[in-house]
């Protein structure tokens, strides 16, 4: 029987081989911090997001022509809301988007062409196309209770808002935020009036 002869590795061969392996623990390291960054930055947005900056899909057809279905928008958290803006609240476990109309203690009437008024003055109103009296069955003139406003859709024949009882007025507790900025689609990135 004949032995083996044992071959070594030349020094070109070893030098390879350890390039290869010191290779693969950089790749390894590299992959390992890039996949750690990625978790927390997703975490990060994921918490900003849910904090102080909430990102919504609009679903339904009651804002237009202000906001229309599938548009993305931003809705930052906190502040006090101006009569004309648009705020995202809670309501049935769903994330309505209305218009603050009134605020409260002030007084609402609306009549039977669509007209609003505040504290018996006409609401100036130049982001409708159209007037409804819409589902109203509140007893107007109407005074909005302390620590709430008065929403309304701008699409006030199909909106289901402050004008029903089903939704009443919104408390602070509800308001998600004001939508302030629309990200999709990418032609009507900007501003949300």
């Amino acid at each position: 029987m004949k032995k083996k002869e044992l071959t070594l590795p030349t020094s070109e061969q070893l030098q390879r081989e350890l390039r290869r392996e010191r290779h693969k623990k950089t790749y390894k390291s590299t992959l390992l911090s890039t996949v750690s960054a990625l978790v927390i930055v997703a975490a990060v947005a994921v918490l900003v997001a849910m904090l102080w900056l909430p990102v919504l899909q609009v679903v339904g057809e009651s804002m237009t022509p202000a906001l229309y279905e599938g548009e993305i928008v931003l809705a930052p958290k906190g502040g006090a809301f101006d009569r004309g803006d648009i705020i995202a609240f809670y309501y049935n476990n769903k994330i309505l988007v209305k218009r603050v109309v009134a605020n409260a203690g002030e007084w609402v009437n609306i009549d039977m062409d669509g007209n609003v008024f505040i504290n018996d003055v006409p609401l100036d109103e130049p982001y409708l196309t159209e007037k409804a009296l819409g589902d109203c069955n509140i007893s107007l003139p109407y005074q909005v209770p302390d620590g709430k406003v008065f929403v309304m859709g701008d699409h006030r024949a199909t909106s289901s808002d402050s004008r029903n009882t089903a939704v009443g007025c919104v408390g602070q507790e509800q308001i998600v935020g004001r939508v302030v900025f629309r990200v999709w689609p990418l032609s009507q990135l900007g501003p949300v009036e």
